[in-house]
């Protein structure tokens, strides 16, 4: 697999996928719990990776 796209993407982009993964974690909370989450840690891995993207350069 090739992941040169993430590789390019800008912090804005990891930070944006990870409001919307807590977003919809917070909508499914009461009707699934597994996909609740999943989400989370959707959200929390996309969060990191904007982090670190942001502190290398």
């Amino acid at each position: 697999m090739n992941f040169s796209s993430l590789k390019n993407a800008s912090p804005m982009y990891f930070y944006f996928v990870s409001i919307v993964a807590f977003v919809l974690a917070n909508l499914i909370r009461t009707t699934s719990i597994g996909v609740y989450y999943v989400l989370l840690i959707v959200g929390l891995v996309f969060f990191f990776l904007g982090l670190m993207r942001r502190i290398k350069k």
